[in-house]
């Protein structure tokens, strides 16, 4: 039964991830919460702090691929900090709106982040728009990557605890 709602848990956490919110560190929550309540053998300390270090990269891999899609772009390092800086903004201002707000404005944040960033370095406003739009692929692209490794994690932390 406890294994049950720790896979609801996970399967909750994994649906808010797209969403842009931090579904892979409540997964770990639900690990923790998990391993406290388990009579006898939990998940066990290496499953947690391995999937503690996939959710970190996960992080990290969020923010360089949208900065990384952004110079691929024709972007300038100043449009790749706009990109992350205004992704990460339009995800709190975006937060009010039920579901889907704090993904439309991450996408719209990286956008306007990265095309006034450029525009500030004087480039002509074709360059900064396509630097934006590699922002917001770079952001698409980036939520797929969090999304899978937050599967992984799912997937790693169900395992240890059906054998535990």
């Amino acid at each position: 039964m406890l294994v049950l709602l720790l896979a609801v848990a996970l399967a909750a956490a994994l649906a808010i991830i797209p969403l842009g919110l931090p579904g892979t560190w409540l997964m770990l929550l639900a690990a923790l919460a998990y391993d406290a309540l388990a009579s006898g053998v939990g998940i066990g300390t290496g499953t947690l702090i391995g999937t503690a270090l996939l959710a970190g990269v996960a992080e990290v891999l969020e923010f360089a691929v949208g900065a990384r899609y952004t110079r691929t772009y024709g972007g300038s390092t100043r449009a790749a900090w706009g990109a992350i800086l205004g992704g990460f903004a339009g995800a709190l201002v975006g937060v009010p709106i039920p579901i889907v707000g704090s993904v439309i404005g991450a996408f719209v944040g990286a956008f306007a982040g990265a095309y006034v960033a450029e525009r500030t370095r004087r480039s002509d406003g074709a360059t900064a728009t396509r630097a934006a739009t590699g922002a917001v692929v770079g952001r698409a692209v980036a939520a797929a990557i969090k999304t899978a490794c937050g599967l992984a994690i799912a997937a790693w932390l169900l395992a240890a605890a059906w054998r535990g």
